[in-house]
């Protein structure tokens, strides 16, 4: 068995389709978002222009939060000290999960040491914890949730996206006694749509099932208070579980899902992607928890981070740019093929000091790669100016079409 074999034509595979992921070495210069220094293919760092970053908020920049960290560094060192059970407990953790089932309007909240980790680690646990459960999943919910899912060994019915008739129906063929679980996304991140949320969990009631929501996109980003979208549509009292990342609008690391007491015991005491994982740091944690409180009083961020949004959409449109339709602050902007999406980006960044990444399969379907923009509070409007005129002299270099 020649394995060295196997594996390089595992990698060649990637190449060949156009979907090898190269990861670029920069370094943020503190303080000055969206500016950084690549040093990628250069001799010495380059200045760069980051289009593509999820911290949208900039909070991994604001100074409440950096301060704070470095408070937590020096008043309790580096590391946590091992997991929640043994060690790893601080008060930082107590104090950000009390933070969050606040912000959710929830009894209570457990932290995870990343998003994906707790998707995975819930949703498997809750199955299994429930007998015979099945699980219905919209087809475009994140890769984190599926491995969970896939994870309980529970049941599952695939529904269109956001496609309430096609729900109802799988929910209606199942026994009214079935344990049944609804799980969506609030914000999908490659199309920038949201989920009808009062609408699925009428659906819910009606059915008798739980409801599982993913704000990772969408926690700090909507609401008064920076609760997500069941914040800003006064839902977050219809969802059973909602979980949300720390490493977006909040700006440095972990999830979180945020529930009923009683649920977040069953997930604390069984889910071994919690019980058997090093606890966050307490240093993230207490950025975390400036952050959040932060953004529970503040709508400064979130307000101009959308007209930012919008005005980027209205000029990629007025160019003629491919950019598909979104409601939310993800400017998603269609190429449709690996090897074009990739050129384009690295064109950008050699040229014109732009970094955005092309989203190619597994992470949307094949046929509609695309680049992710997402602009923040601190994008400037001669930034989306020059970044415009960039793309359509790149579009036109590689003969893509422009609409008229």
């Amino acid at each position: 068995m020649n394995y060295d074999h196997i594996f390089d034509q595992a990698i060649e595979r990637l190449h060949s389709e156009g979907r090898y992921r190269v990861f670029i070495d920069i370094l943020r210069n503190k303080g000055a978002y969206p500016n950084a220094r690549c040093f990628a293919g250069h001799n010495g760092p380059k200045d760069i222009t980051v289009w593509c970053s999820n911290d949208y908020l900039a909070m991994g920049q604001h100074p409440k939060v950096i301060e704070a960290m470095e408070m937590a560094l020096h008043d309790v060192g580096a590391g946590s000290g091992g997991t929640r059970n043994i060690g790893g407990n601080t008060h930082y953790h107590v104090d950000l999960e009390a933070e969050l089932a606040d912000l959710h309007g929830k009894d209570g909240a457990l932290l995870f040491t990343s998003g994906y980790v707790s998707n995975d680690a819930t949703l498997s646990t809750l199955a299994k914890i429930l007998p015979g459960c099945v699980i219905f999943s919209d087809e475009l919910n994140h890769a984190s949730m599926i491995a969970g899912i896939r994870n309980s060994g529970a049941e599952k019915r695939v529904f269109r996206h956001n496609d309430l008739e096609h729900l109802e129906e799988l929910l209606a063929t199942e026994a009214p006694e079935v344990p049944k679980l609804i799980a969506f996304e609030s914000v999908y991140s490659m199309e920038g749509d949201v989920a009808p949320i009062h609408a699925i969990c009428d659906l819910a009631e009606k059915y008798n099932a739980l409801t599982y929501i993913d704000e990772v996109h969408a926690v700090g980003m909507y609401g008064p208070r920076g609760g997500g979208i069941t914040d800003r549509d006064e839902a977050a009292h219809r969802i059973d579980i909602i979980e949300g990342t720390l490493g977006k609008a909040f700006g440095v690391m972990g999830g979180y899902i945020a529930a009923d007491s009683r649920i977040i015991d069953v997930i604390r005491s069984y889910a071994p992607g919690f019980i058997f994982t090093t606890s966050l740091s307490p240093v993230l944690v207490a950025g975390v928890l400036a952050a959040v409180r932060h953004l529970k009083n503040s709508s400064i961020e979130r307000e101009a981070q959308q007209a930012n949004a919008a005005m980027l959409k209205a000029k990629f449109r007025e160019a003629g740019l491919p950019v598909m339709l979104s409601t939310t602050h993800i400017v998603p902007l269609m190429v449709g093929d690996p090897v074009k999406a990739k050129k384009i980006a690295d064109v950008l960044l050699a040229e014109y000091g732009v970094y955005v990444q092309p989203i190619n399969y597994p992470t949307v379907p094949r046929g509609t790669e695309r680049l992710r923009f997402t602009p923040g509070p601190a994008h400037t409007e001669p930034m989306m100016v020059e970044l415009t005129k960039a793309l359509v002299e790149i579009w036109e270099r590689m003969d893509l079409a422009l609409a008229a």
